[in-house]
């Protein structure tokens, strides 16, 4: 069959408006996930001997939601490996030999503050509000949150408690996430809960401490590849890879020798630490006064601190004196240090089994 040059007009008309289609046609993206599917998901990436995994699945996605926080397989990995390490999913985990830490902490902070031990025990030996006296409750206290409860108390009725500790209760962290309770004080704003009590009460429950728990580890914008890294930042401070990063180009680029420890500064005080002291020897060759490193370093807490002239051009002197781009986070060389702790651990060493049971829940994800 012939075909006539209208009847090849139309036909060539026709392909270009089937090509012009195909060419703007774009892909859908898949739906998110409904809440119902996440829980799901968080059921059954939890470990199988989870008690009341129905419970920690809806605090969690409570949790994920309210902060506008993706509710990827990795997101949920990392807070479910930070919790089984921290607590093995207990909201209030038992503490080894919190009765004689407790203890040793009273008579460490009436020593430094030249109490006698005489005076010790007889405060100790008062009633406090449940009936017992102080020193039979500290004798039997099994986890943080009793702990805190008595220390409250303490400080609260007994002179001798608020010569001791002032307003300021020494139980720092708590929770099944184990987060600093000044932490989750910054963030108690948007905390989405009906707060009965305060907010240190509210991180010894499920509820409250997974929340701020995920703010302190998911809560802030990094440039990180992977996650190990936020959790070295989880357990040493929020961008301490990513500044012991910059302490190791500060080595390199000065020849002295620094702690890769992630603080850049000393806090609170104007008195130059070793980093800032290191940095200042390169004043001229960075094109930097000294005001100007203070002001830069002073962003490190922050994500900012990436775009100042400082961060960019140590890593620019120190790469061209090593020829090769350097890393910009690595783990921090830190020794962990608290009563808890009964033998030597660091940062490193927490955060990669953390990164180890994420590794595996991963694998739970693909299967």
């Amino acid at each position: 069959m012939r075909l006539n040059s209208s009847t090849l007009h139309t036909l060539s008309l026709g392909a270009l408006v089937v090509l012009a289609g195909c060419g703007t046609q774009r892909t859908q993206e898949p739906p998110p996930p409904s809440p119902a599917q996440v829980r799901a998901q968080i059921v059954r990436l939890l470990p199988a001997k989870t008690p009341d995994r129905e419970g920690w699945a809806t605090d969690i996605y409570a949790a994920f939601a309210a902060q506008d926080i993706a509710p990827t397989n990795e997101n949920l990995c990392s807070v479910l490996a930070v919790s089984e390490q921290e607590s093995t999913f207990q909201v209030d985990p038992p503490v080894p030999g919190l009765a004689r830490i407790a203890r040793e902490e009273i008579d460490r902070r009436a020593a430094k503050l030249h109490i006698p031990g005489v005076l010790v025990n007889a405060g100790l030996g008062l009633e406090s509000p449940n009936g017992k006296t102080y020193s039979q409750r500290l004798s039997t206290v099994r986890t943080e949150k009793e702990l805190s409860a008595i220390f409250d108390d303490f400080i609260g009725m007994a002179p001798l408690g608020r010569s001791l500790f002032g307003n300021l209760n020494p139980v720092q962290t708590g929770g099944p996430m184990q987060v600093s309770i000044a932490f989750a004080e910054t963030r108690a704003r948007d905390y989405p809960y009906p707060v009965k009590g305060s907010i240190r009460h509210e991180v010894f429950s499920r509820r409250g401490g997974m929340y701020f728990g995920i703010a302190h580890l998911l809560g802030y914008p990094t440039h990180y590849t992977k996650s190990l890294y936020r959790f070295v930042d989880f357990n040493a401070g929020w961008y301490a890879s990513r500044n012991a990063a910059f302490q190791n180009a500060v080595s390199l680029a000065t020849g002295i020798t620094l702690a890769r420890d992630g603080d850049l500064i000393n806090h609170g005080t104007f008195t130059a630490g070793a980093t800032e002291l290191a940095v200042r020897t390169l004043g001229k060759k960075l094109d930097l006064s000294n005001t100007a490193i203070r002001r830069q370093l002073e962003q490190g807490d922050s994500l900012e601190f990436e775009d100042t002239e400082l961060y960019e051009r140590v890593f620019a002197l120190a790469e061209k004196f090593e020829g090769k781009r350097l890393p910009r986070a690595v783990v921090p060389g830190i020794t962990l240090e608290s009563p808890k702790i009964t033998r030597k651990l660091t940062t490193a060493w927490f955060a990669n089994r953390v990164d180890e049971r994420r590794q595996r829940c991963m694998a739970r994800a693909k299967k």
